[in-house]
């Protein structure tokens, strides 16, 4: 039996990860999500991806600690890896997962249904929607309590999301925190009971509009704060004439437009 399973509602795709017996990622359930994923993100008929937790009271309790001492240990005979080239991207495992929520051109939402540390929550950073249920005790990244650090996305991810000086709070002291403190920080988005729930109440929406529209705008807002505005006021301008030219922009602006007799007045 896989840790990832899939369930379809209507355009939504429902990943739930489970890994029993105490809800860790692990190498290969990372790499059985991002090859579970990797599909739907292609897929035009699904139009968002919600990530929620199969076990009670966890969505992805953190990073397996054994696996992080085991390459750690191995770590340390082993030559100095080159540095990484300009640009270069993971292609496998958990880097590439978390790359690829950010990027996939639909929606991605994580329904945090129960514990989010460490690697869980470096993943619900990558989603675009936070949602948590409101009894969530623990999110946050206590990396730096074992000698390492947020490798997963998390030192850069975080300071964008709740700013430079609450994101080095948190990393720096190893800190977790309730979903109500969560909420306070802007480090989730909403506190409903029904997080997979809620997070199909705004799939629903998604389901309505253009998924070109939906795309490029993803695209664009998660690029805003990494060049320069110029920049990124030209790729806005050529993306909004890219999407001018798509039959959902067509169809969604005819409906929009007010009848003959209104836009008379």
């Amino acid at each position: 039996m896989g840790l990832v399973s899939v369930e379809r509602r209507g355009g939504a795709a429902i990943v739930t990860y489970a890994n029993p017996p105490i809800g860790t990622m692990t190498a290969a359930g990372a790499q059985e999500m991002l090859e579970t994923i990797r599909p739907l993100a292609e897929d035009a008929q699904v139009r968002s991806i919600v990530i929620t937790g199969g076990m009670p009271g966890i969505f992805i309790r953190h990073y397996d600690v054994g696996e992080l001492s085991t390459a750690s240990d191995a770590a340390k005979d082993a030559p100095q890896p080159p540095p990484p080239s300009p640009g270069g991207r993971p292609t496998s495992g958990f880097l590439a997962l978390v790359d690829l929520l950010a990027e996939a051109p639909k929606p991605v939402v994580a329904a945090i249904n129960g514990l989010c540390m460490g690697g869980g929550f470096e993943l619900s950073l990558a989603c675009d929607i936070r949602i948590a249920s409101p009894g969530v005790e623990a999110i946050g990244l206590p990396e730096t309590r074992v000698g390492i650090f947020p490798g997963g996305g998390g030192t850069q991810r975080l300071p964008r999301v709740v700013g430079e000086a609450k994101a080095l709070e948190i990393v720096l002291r190893g800190l977790t925190f309730g979903a109500d403190e969560a909420l306070r920080i802007g480090a989730i988005h909403e506190i409903d009971a029904h997080p997979v729930d809620r997070a199909l109440q705004m799939a629903a929406e998604w389901d309505q509009r253009g998924a070109e529209g939906i795309a490029f705008a993803k695209r664009l807002t998660r690029a805003a704060l990494d060049r320069p505005m110029a920049e990124g006021l030209a790729d806005e301008r050529r993306s909004f004439a890219a999407v001018m030219r798509t039959a959902s922009a067509r169809e969604g602006l005819r409906s929009a437009r007010p009848p003959a007799s209104i836009q008379e007045l």
